[in-house]
């Protein structure tokens, strides 16, 4: 019989700083059961062993290196196979546990033999104000849904826009229920295969908190905000899959109406988190990625949705600028950029300069002498189209001087 109750799973790579606080927050916590702490390193090449060998004498941790690093989703994954507790729950080196809601959660698998993993929201934290800053999802109560009941747990996410990704497993389940997905977003055919072989559960308290801001600062942007701002197929796709493994099992209806309500269904939650994407995007100033998940949601008919609003103001100019970056940054051998003709060039200078403008080109104003060889190495942006005529009389390149008209005219708000 397995006297190890729970298995705490870290996924790691490179981020010694921010195991070693992840590892401090556990020995806080006052367990009265025999846990382990399950360590994957993905090939890291910083002090993470030294990190874990450290803690080894104080905490009960099993600590595995991988030969090579293959991706964060197979690192997940490799985590959960050396897990050996009855349970097993997943925590991100920079996000933390709830202690009181994860015993909460045990105690409930512990009553209900036949669910196999409980999800649950979690909340959205700020590690520099040590302060929560709301929940991803929202859930009256406490839910059991038994098993192969597909289209009640399809309705249930999307009319609640539930993400079944937060969750504390029976890891026996993990056998066969974790596998390779990738077309389609892992959580909905995971929980596919879950919901295939017993009961599912959504409980209303967290057991997570997702840093945002880390007192570590962040060395790379969380992946799932990378999925957030452009996977919206992958999303679809997972909601797919899971209508599709319920219809196979004979719970999701065939019928040509119910297939157009559920399409239909599918296509309203993908557009919802599209909204999620243009304003991460805004918040990470790409622009012109941002201009296009606008056009798309305006197509779909979300032109009035309060993040398309907001978006609109400022866009235009943050989108041209943005291009206009792209454009001057593509070409070789390019040192400068010339803005000329505006009645304020500073407010422009400073614009461009919150568009991530290549550092290697310096913003300047037009100089007293044009050789050639200056010329040829320099770009231009110009208030009026008239305007360009001049550099071109000088020798500057025709297609890097650029008039604001031909910036602004394929970004149609």
């Amino acid at each position: 019989m397995n006297s190890i109750k729970l298995s705490i799973c870290i996924p790691t790579y490179n981020r010694a700083q921010h195991l070693r606080s992840c590892l401090e927050r556990i020995k806080g916590f006052d367990f009265e059961f025999p846990y382990e702490i399950v360590i994957s390193d993905n090939a890291s090449t910083d002090n993470t062993a030294e990190i874990a060998r450290e803690f080894a004498s104080q905490l009960p941790i099993n600590y595995y290196v991988r030969a090579e690093n293959h991706g964060a989703v197979v690192n997940v994954n490799a985590v959960f196979r050396r897990a050996r507790g009855e349970y097993a729950v997943y925590l991100a080196d920079d996000d933390r546990l709830v202690h009181e809601g994860l015993l909460n959660a045990m105690k409930f698998l512990d009553e209900h033999p036949n669910v196999l993993v409980c999800h649950a929201p979690w909340y959205l934290y700020d590690g520099i104000l040590e302060a929560d800053t709301g929940k991803f999802y929202d859930i009256k109560e406490d839910v059991v849904f038994e098993r192969r009941s597909f289209g009640q747990v399809f309705n249930f996410m999307v009319k609640g826009h539930i993400f079944p990704e937060i969750a504390i497993f029976r890891t026996q389940a993990l056998r066969t229920t974790w596998v390779p997905r990738d077309v389609c977003f892992y959580a909905f055919p995971m929980l596919a295969h879950l919901l295939d072989q017993g009961d599912v559960a959504f409980l209303k308290e967290p057991f997570y908190k997702q840093v945002g801001r880390s007192e570590h600062g962040r060395d790379r942007r969380q992946g799932g905000h990378d999925i957030a701002m452009s996977g919206w197929d992958q999303y679809r796709g997972g909601l797919e899959y899971f209508l599709y493994f319920g219809m196979k099992r004979g719970q999701i209806s065939r019928d040509a109406e119910d297939r157009a309500t559920q399409e239909q269904m599918c296509r309203t939650f993908t557009l919802l988190r599209m909204t999620v994407a243009l304003r991460l995007l805004i918040s990470f100033r790409e622009f012109v990625k941002a201009y296009e998940v606008y056009t798309r949601l305006c197509f779909g008919g979300f032109d009035d949705f309060p993040e398309v609003v907001a978006a609109r103001e400022g866009l235009l100019i943050a989108a041209a600028l943005e291009t206009l970056a792209w454009q001057v940054n593509a070409a070789a051998e390019i040192d400068h950029l010339i803005v000329h003709g505006f009645p304020d060039p500073q407010t422009v200078k400073e614009r461009i300069a919150k568009v991530n403008f290549p550092e290697r080109i310096k913003v300047i104003d037009e100089p007293v002498e044009h050789t050639p060889d200056f010329a040829n190495k320099t770009a231009v942006l110009v208030a009026l189209p008239k305007q360009r005529e001049q550099f071109l009389e000088l020798g500057y390149p025709p297609n890097l001087v650029f008039a604001q008209d031909d910036l602004i005219q394929t970004i149609l708000l």
